[in-house]
């Protein structure tokens, strides 16, 4: 396994921030959407302002992983309010890990994974949760792997289409 250099996203890297956000969800998405709804959500979601926005926010942390000084992943956690569905103070959801296509099979969405899972911890958490697409069956197989359970759907708007997320958790405590 490499070692990778796991740090937290400032408001400084707001730019590079945008870029592996823009890269990884394109590289993981792009295939089975449309050009249209992509580059809405892409615009819409990852614009700088937005990015900003949620840098800012006390309730979110963001970490890149780094490799040799190069970003090629990166972790969304939120908490209590910042959720985007079950706002419980005593969950955290993961809302986002992404690793550059480049770096799939070589460990770095564990290691962003267990950074969330030690948070979790830290800060006491009863359990964790996060939203996957039904049709990204990588993602399913990692989180069931890391013990995770299915225990609803949301829905997901990426542009114009609705598509079903698979909401999942696991129990810390």
């Amino acid at each position: 396994m490499e070692t990778i250099e796991i740090s937290k996203v400032t408001i400084n890297d707001l730019d590079q921030l945008q870029k592996i956000s823009r890269q990884t969800f394109f590289e993981t998405y792009s295939a089975l959407n449309t050009e249209e709804n992509m580059t809405k959500y892409l615009q819409e979601n990852f614009s700088i302002k937005n990015l900003s926005i949620e840098l800012k926010n006390e309730n979110s942390e963001q970490y890149f992983a780094a490799l040799e000084d190069k970003v090629i992943g990166y972790l969304k956690l939120n908490f209590g309010i910042a959720q985007t569905e079950l706002k419980n103070n005593k969950s955290i959801e993961i809302e986002r890990i992404y690793v550059l296509k480049d770096f799939h099979g070589k460990n770095i969405g564990q290691q962003l994974y267990e950074k969330a899972i030690n948070i979790a911890r830290d800060k006491n958490a009863d359990y964790i949760w996060l939203g996957v697409w039904v049709e990204n069956p990588r993602a399913i197989r990692f989180y069931k792997k890391n013990g995770f359970i299915e225990f609803d759907k949301h829905i997901f708007k990426l542009g114009e289409d609705e598509q079903t997320d698979i909401m999942m958790k696991l129990e810390l405590k």
